[in-house]
């Protein structure tokens, strides 16, 4: 009697309702849905006229002599990079732009990480904490500059507690005197954006593994150490990131401080580069040489980007 065994890996019959697959044929693949690229496409449009295109009319505009908007336009070519670069008030912006950065930045950065770990800690009352370092991002630009013009103004808070402690020769109109209005202003700046910084570092700090802490603590690693060696590698990218965020506020927004508060002066003494731009464009009505600084500002943005993003790579 013969007895019929099936070939393995054969489907046998009856079992299943699909005939069997021939040997080595391969499944026909999927086409590929299209869907994300349209969907894409009212972002793109919008990031190309109004992202792009502006940046596009800064450079066309810095090689045009403009005196105003209603005015005839005639090509300079490089005569406003000459003219900006003859300028002492330029230079002046330069440096107070430089110091501004050079001072503000790395005391706001180190000053919120060590209140961001502190909160991320959580302490007795770490929510609360959290929204009070909020608030001054909840001020408006103008309220804030109005606070520090009621504390600084001659008449202001400042000067009347130097006079009720008996150091009436250090009072001054810190506003109004070419040796402290700039520092006014990166008072200001440091004041409106470590709140808010410390809370985005306490936010990320949340999210490291509470192994890192107990290994250091077992290894004898006190709070400072373990801020600095433990936590910040851990999260030095996203100190990076931040810190570029920062730098583009003090380097592109100092502009409304200087407006509200001091008018660049006295003289040039408290001018920036970003206020530089909005005074040539609206006040002198020279939409040319405005221009020409403003790419000489979006040059110095991407560079300190760059500058930024390799010092705070990560090397690991």
């Amino acid at each position: 009697m013969t007895t019929l065994t099936p070939t393995p890996g054969a489907a046998e019959p009856g079992l299943t309702g699909a005939p069997p697959r021939a040997a080595g044929r391969r499944p026909r693949p999927r086409p590929r849905k299209q869907g994300g690229t349209i969907l894409a496409v009212p972002a793109l449009v919008w990031y190309l006229v109004f992202m792009v295109g502006p940046m596009v009319a800064i450079f066309v505009i810095a090689a045009l002599r403009w005196p105003g908007m209603l005015q005839p336009v005639s090509f300079a070519g490089l005569g406003n990079l000459r003219a900006v670069l003859d300028d002492p008030v330029f230079w002046a912006a330069v440096r107070n732009t430089a110091v501004q950065l050079a001072v503000a930045l790395p005391i706001m950065i180190v000053c919120a990480y060590m209140v961001g770990y502190y909160v991320a800690q959580r302490p007795p009352g770490h929510r609360v904490i959290r929204y009070l370092l909020f608030v001054p991002g909840l001020i408006s630009t103008p309220a804030k500059a109005m606070v520090f013009y009621a504390a600084l103004s001659p008449d202001g808070l400042l000067n009347g507690a130097l006079e009720s402690a008996g150091l009436t020769s250090l009072t001054d109109a810190w506003l109004a005197s070419p040796s402290t209005a700039l520092a006014c202003l990166i008072a200001l700046d440091v004041w409106a954006g470590i709140g808010f910084t410390a809370v985005l570092f306490a936010a990320r700090l949340g999210s490291v593994p509470d192994e890192l802490e107990e290994a250091a603590q077992l290894d004898g690693a006190g709070h400072w150490r373990t801020m600095w060696r433990v936590h910040f590698p851990v999260i030095r990218d996203y100190v990076g990131v931040v810190t570029m965020l920062q730098f583009l506020w003090t380097l592109f927004g100092s502009a409304q401080h200087v407006l509200l508060l001091t008018q660049g002066g006295p003289g040039s003494s408290s001018t920036t580069l970003s206020f530089l731009v909005y005074q040539k464009a609206f006040i002198a009505a020279d939409l040319g040489y405005s221009q020409t600084v403003g790419v000489l500002l979006f040059l110095a943005g991407l560079a300190g980007l760059l500058t930024i993003r390799r010092l705070f790579r990560q090397n690991y």
